[in-house]
Formats: structure tokens, C-alpha cells, sequence
């Protein structure tokens, strides 16, 4: 940590403030996804919803962003990252605001449906149509917030700043416990999806003047001589560079990459534990332990804040393995089998959960911060060894694949809720769901490493 102190004594510190702005864009796109999760028994209630209606309106959320993540990445690459970013962020805003109405969302498209034999509850298709806007919009933060990394910070500190930015996601989900709550029993559910959406739009006026790739700031002045040679310090990245055409590059030359498929194959794997666990705490509490409403403020806020921990710990351990002089993707892939072990206490959440709710709660919390540690290193390997002009795109690709996960999981586990809630038993179904969760990493990593075993970057892009 001296040595990160030094380094920024000397040559200049302006590429953490664009981590800065990484850091709020994330912790906004957190906010807006998290709002429903929290109201989700308060909705269940108003609107007579079953848990495979939630289900499939978070369902809608998560396929949506799995497409859209792939157009993303390759919109993201197209514009670049400065407009790309800003409406991605205006898009999301729109979308988390327009649940507040959603009945009417729902009244005003479902004649649309019925002429093709569709016919949804006005209250379920509302909050379908809204969580689709949404997930459009949301599916561009990762691929921008990727390749800004990219561009701003040299190998040896992308994780770390990956990390540092990533932990946004925790400080959202542990903002929205703290006030949605409030806000919904105070002036009612409507207005937290108001309030949360809109706050999203204080990020814009601080964006534009303050964001720009690092040749541009140089040329105004913003930043050092040394600090832009420091960003582009590593030998493979100018080979890669000085070698690569300006053809914009395919999906399906993309796909003709091990190293495509082993960040793919990652993303699918682990993207659907978090996405149940952001989507369905809050009902596990309720049904396991009778916690709802601003009840679960302590327990949520406690976990998150765990997480947070995770994420920036976890882009700083590969630091660990490179200074004992192991190349960045080796050092990526050892702290990322280290990381993959630890969700495996969740296996014991449910059996201690029979003395104190706070077991699974930390343990779940442990469970969590490993995956955020994990996805901070997962989606370094992209510019580990992708040229940067395709960062995006392959980021997609894998967000995608990430997405199509989160749907398994939630439509599982929404299926397995309802089958033994039925029968009297939905700890049987908790249980099932916190296995998988605990082994995704190990799979995961294990395949990864079949498919790429050493640092093999792409040259021919």
C-alpha cells in the first residue's frame, strides 16, 4: 500500500477520479435494481402475486439485460465510452421511475398484448414493461465502467480499481435497505421508485466535464506527462496496439476464442448466485425468519457492507502473487481459485440458522463478498488480453451469458419456492438453491482454466 502511495505522489493521482465517477455510476445502477426486491412483500400483498409471478417479472429484468448486454458492449465500442455512458445512465433513471405507475404502464400496453393472445395481469405486465426499460439501460454500465478501466489504468491496477468501482454494487445494496423501507412506509412504494430513479440523474453534470480518454485530458491540461505514460506502461498492450487494424471486430470472430468462452462460461456460472441473492433475500428473511419491512434494514445493511469489503479486497489480492513476480492473468487466476473456495460456508447457513438468523446472514455475507472479489478479477481477464477496442463487446458477450444465468436461477428458484412452499417445507428449497451457490465458483474456475490455461493474448484483432 506505500508503494500504491508513492506512485501516485510522483506521477499524479487523476485516474482515480474517474474510478470515482465508476464508483457513484455503480452504486445508482445498484439502487434503481434493488428498490423492487425490498418492496417485493409489500407488492405481493397489493397485487396478489405468487412467488412464480415475481419470478417471472425479475425474469423479464434478467433476460432483457442478458440481450441487451450483448448490444451494449457493441454500442459502448461504436460511440465510445462518454455518450455511451450517459445515456445508458439517462435510460435506467426513466426505467426504475416508471414502476411507480406501473398499473398504468400495465393498462396502456395490454391491449397491444391482446391482439397476440397475451393476456397478462395490468399489474404484472406493468412492472414487466418498466424492469425491461430498465435492464436496458442498466446493460451498459459494466461494459463502460470495463473499458474506461481499461483505458485509464495500467494492468497492474485494473482489478484494483475494477474492485474499488465494482463496490458500488454493495454500498447501493446497502443504501436501498436503509431508505426504501422509510421512504415506502412514509409516503408509500411509489415514491421510493421516484426518489431512487431520479437521483441517478445527479451523476450527469459531474460526468461530462470531468470524463474524456486520457490523450484528450493530457491535451487540456488535466493530466501529467508522466501520469498518461504510466497509464500505458505495458509492453503487450503497445504490441497489441501498434499491430491491430481499425476494422471493427464481430461477434462471431469473438466467439472463435478460447478466451472469449472462458470469461463467458465464468460469467454464467457465478452472475446468477448474485442475482439471487439481490433478488431474493429479502423474501428469504421473511419466509425463514418472519424479517420484513424496515426489519430488514440491520441484517441487509450488515451483508452488503460485508460485500463491499469483498469487492476491493478482492481487486487488490492478485497485487499478492504479482509482486512475488507472477504475471498479471497468472496472479488473476490464483486469487480467483483462493476466492472460489470461500462461498462453500454457505453450505452451513442453514443448519446454524436453526440457532439465530444471524448465521446465514454472515455467512451469506462471506458468500457474497467472495463473489464480488470474484467478478472484480473475472472481468479484468477481458483486458487482461483483449485489445481495447473490443473490451466491450466481449464484455457483453459474457454479460449476456451472465444474464441468461440469472434467469436459470431465478425461474429455479422461484419454481422450487412455490413446489415445497406448497407442501409446507420452502427451507427444503432455500437449502437446494444455497448449494449451487456455494459450488458455482469452483466450477467455474475449473473449466476457466481448462479452457485457458496461461496468459495468451489476442494479437490478430
Amino acid at each position: 500500500m506505500k508503494k500504491f502511495f508513492e506512485i501516485n505522489k510522483k506521477i499524479g493521482k487523476y485516474r482515480w477520479t474517474i474510478c470515482a465517477l465508476l464508483f457513484a455510476a455503480t452504486t445508482f445502477n445498484y439502487l434503481d435494481r434493488q428498490v423492487l426486491s425490498l418492496l417485493m412483500p409489500e407488492l405481493v400483498k397489493e397485487f396478489n402475486w405468487t412467488y412464480s409471478d415475481y419470478a417471472n417479472i425479475i425474469s423479464v429484468f434478467q433476460f432483457t439485460y442478458a440481450v441487451a448486454m450483448l448490444f451494449a458492449g457493441r454500442f459502448i465500442d461504436w460511440v465510445g465510452s462518454k455518450w455511451g455512458y450517459a445515456l445508458a445512465i439517462t435510460l435506467w433513471s426513466i426505467g426504475s421511475m416508471m414502476h411507480a405507475w406501473g398499473e398504468f404502464v400495465g393498462n396502456t400496453f395490454s391491449p397491444i398484448f391482446a391482439i397476440f393472445g397475451l393476456v397478462i395481469p395490468v399489474s404484472i405486465l406493468g412492472f414487466m414493461i418498466s424492469r425491461f426499460v430498465l435492464a436496458i439501460g442498466e446493460a451498459g454500465n459494466f461494459p463502460a465502467a470495463i473499458k474506461v478501466t481499461a483505458e485509464w489504468f495500467p494492468k497492474k491496477e485494473r482489478s484494483f480499481a475494477t474492485g474499488i468501482f465494482n463496490s458500488g454494487a454493495n454500498i447501493g445494496a446497502v443504501v436501498t435497505p436503509l431508505t426504501v423501507p422509510l421512504i415506502a412506509t412514509y409516503w408509500g412504494w411509489e415514491w421510493a421508485f421516484i426518489i431512487i430513479g431520479g437521483i441517478s440523474f445527479i451523476w450527469l453534470p459531474f460526468w461530462f466535464p470531468l470524463y474524456d480518454k486520457p490523450k484528450k485530458m493530457l491535451a487540456k491540461g488535466k493530466i501529467t506527462q508522466a501520469e498518461y505514460d504510466y497509464i500505458h506502461s505495458d509492453k503487450d498492450e503497445q504490441l497489441i496496439e501498434a499491430n491491430e487494424s481499425k476494422e471493427k471486430v464481430s461477434w462471431f470472430k469473438l466467439l472463435t476464442y478460447r478466451q472469449t468462452w472462458s470469461f463467458v462460461f465464468g460469467k454464467f456460472m457465478t452472475d446468477g448466485v448474485w442475482w439471487f441473492f439481490l433478488f431474493w433475500l429479502p423474501a428469504y428473511l421473511k419466509d425463514q425468519y418472519g424479517i420484513e419491512g424496515s426489519g430488514v434494514m440491520l441484517p441487509l445493511g450488515v451483508l452488503y457492507t460485508m460485500t463491499m469489503f469483498g469487492s476491493i479486497g478482492g481487486g487488490w489480492f492478485p497485487a499478492f502473487f504479482i509482486n512475488k513476480g507472477f504475471e498479471p492473468y497468472r496472479a488473476r487466476l490464483m486469487a480467483m481459485l483462493v476466492i472460489a473456495v470461500i462461498p462453500l460456508v454457505v453450505l452451513a447457513a442453514q443448519p446454524l440458522g436453526i440457532y439465530s438468523w444471524w448465521f446465514p446472514v454472515l455467512l451469506i455475507g462471506i458468500g457474497t463478498s467472495a463473489h464480488q472479489a470474484w467478478s472484480a478479477n473475472l472481468f479484468t481477464t477481458v483486458s487482461d488480453m483483449f485489445p481495447k477496442k473490443a473490451i466491450a463487446s466481449v464484455v457483453g458477450i459474457g454479460g449476456m451469458a451472465g444474464g441468461f444465468g440469472g434467469v436459470f436461477v431465478s425461474k429455479i428458484g422461484g419454481w422450487l419456492f412455490d413446489y415445497y412452499g406448497g407442501l409446507g417445507n420452502v427451507t427444503t428449497g432455500y437449502t437446494i438453491m444455497f448449494v449451487f451457490c456455494a459450488i458455482a465458483y469452483l466450477v467455474a474456475w475449473a473449466v476457466m482454466k481448462l479452457l485457458v490455461p496461461k496468459f495468451t493474448p489476442i494479437t490478430d484483432l
